[in-house]
């Protein structure tokens, strides 16, 4: 088999006391890579699930001496872990309503298609494998320390693996709270300078007074306050890694400095006359679209060039959705870790809120909002009661809408906000962005209460 992954197998008990029903239903569903097992009677199934590990059971409403819904009670009450659907001939409501309540989790009328018993059959299953990724104590394996199984996430480790073998500059691309730090330290501590510094800088938090003396040094008595000679970020980086996040925040002021540095790998202390060379990578990240600022004069395009020699898009949280399940287990795990408690159970419409909700603060957020439920949720079910009031009335992914993107975010954002009662730290700290990235959307979005 070599790397690939083994399909799991999923194991069904078939309940009814029609052979006929049993034969066709059990032909059905080996046919399609299940593992059916059958038993007429409920006498039969409660001994065979004593002996025997299922993960789906299949029964009939009205069998002899014991119903089918003495087989649910009965696998409520004794077992966990199995999803249950319940069939019958004879439809009526309030049959229905007393087989959810007593634990069924579909119900389906007979005569029904092959078509609608194996879509609910998947969804079943659906629904167990992500209870079981949530809930399982074996944490997810990490790629370059970060977590993440989808297709678009192995084209970022590809990414990753190709940059971590050169010391060409490097530009990471992504929205905030998708991780770019996180990347770049993975290509950093991947390749040759590993055993060197790895700086990171935010550029939005140094002030243009003080640029040059944080990025290159000063000598003493350069300028008032000066009182010692002391390196500036470029040389503590000198043969590692220099990471400058928010990139497209940065001062053309700043942008002029960077770009000598790039060219001619040399800088020079504020208040000196000497040259240094510095032998220090830089890594650069923003989540604003570089290409439309240089159009405006707000970036300059050499500048551009010189640091997009090796791009990394990072995908949005709802553009990797496979991966929300195991991040929720890996967060989960790690908070009770630290609290020392035990992992939670999430209901089933908890992980269907999440996995479907828009997730503007991507990965961020979703630690954020973990950490949160962890702490404040007392018992060891979490419901969607638990959750904030924006993700129980989120606009759910593939629900048909015709909105564009850009009109569903600036929808979920002002949502937020009136949640938040138009605090905007508040909203910031719900969506799992901070204050200046919520001001800057908007005024993309130009809302006259929030302008």
């Amino acid at each position: 088999m070599g790397d690939k992954k083994l399909k799991k197998i999923y194991k069904i008990l078939v309940v009814d006391d029609s052979k006929e029903t049993l034969e066709v239903i059990q032909r059905n569903l080996n046919s399609n890579g299940y593992d059916a097992y059958t038993c007429s009677s409920v006498r039969d199934a409660i001994r065979f699930l004593s002996e025997s590990t299922i993960d789906l059971i299949i029964t009939d409403y009205k069998m002899p001496k014991s119903s089918g819904l003495d087989l649910i009670r009965h696998t409520r009450d004794n077992l966990s872990d199995i999803e249950i659907i319940m069939i019958t001939g004879y439809p009526d409501i309030e049959g229905a309503v007393q087989a959810i309540r007593d634990g069924a989790d579909e119900y389906l009328v007979k005569p029904f298609t092959d078509e609608e018993l194996f879509g609910a059959v998947k969804r079943m299953i659906d629904k167990l494998v992500s209870r079981r990724i949530v809930q399982s104590i074996i944490k997810p394996a990490r790629t370059y320390g970060i977590i993440g199984e989808s297709i678009n996430m192995q084209r970022v480790f590809h990414r990753i693996q190709k940059a971590a073998g050169t010391n060409a500059t490097v530009m990471i691309f992504g929205e905030s709270g998708t991780g770019k730090e996180n990347v770049a330290r993975a290509i950093h501590y991947n390749g040759d300078r590993r055993r060197e510094p790895f700086v990171p800088i935010n550029c939005t938090a140094i002030p243009d007074s003080l640029l040059e003396s944080e990025l290159f040094g000063h000598v003493k008595g350069a300028f008032t306050g000066a009182k010692e000679t002391r390196d500036g970020f470029f040389q503590i980086a000198d043969g590692g890694t220099i990471f400058l996040d928010e990139i497209g925040d940065a001062s053309l002021n700043m942008q002029g400095k960077l770009l000598r540095v790039l060219q001619n790998k040399e800088i020079r202390l504020v208040g000196s006359t000497r040259i240094q060379h510095v032998n220090t990578r830089i890594i650069a990240a923003t989540h604003k679209d570089l290409l439309s600022l240089v159009k405006k004069g707000l970036f300059r395009e050499d500048l551009y060039y010189r640091l997009n020699v090796i791009d990394v898009f990072i995908p949005a949280l709802r553009e990797r959705r496979d991966d929300i399940l195991l991040l929720i287990n890996y967060f989960a795990n790690k908070f009770c870790d630290e609290m020392n408690c035990r992992l939670p159970q999430f209901s089933d419409n908890v992980l269907k809120a999440l996995k479907t909700y828009f997730w503007p603060g991507n990965v961020r957020e979703l630690e954020n909002l973990i950490q949160r439920l962890i702490v404040i949720v007392d018992g060891d079910l979490i419901r969607t009661t638990d959750l904030p009031e924006s993700m129980r009335f989120n606009i759910p992914s593939g629900s048909g809408s015709k909105q564009e993107l850009k009109e569903v975010v600036a929808e979920h954002i002002l949502s937020v906000l009136t949640t938040a009662k138009g605090n905007k730290t508040q909203a910031a700290k719900i969506l799992g962005i901070d204050r200046k990235t919520l001001n800057s959307k908007l005024k993309i979005i130009d809302h006259p209460d929030y302008v």
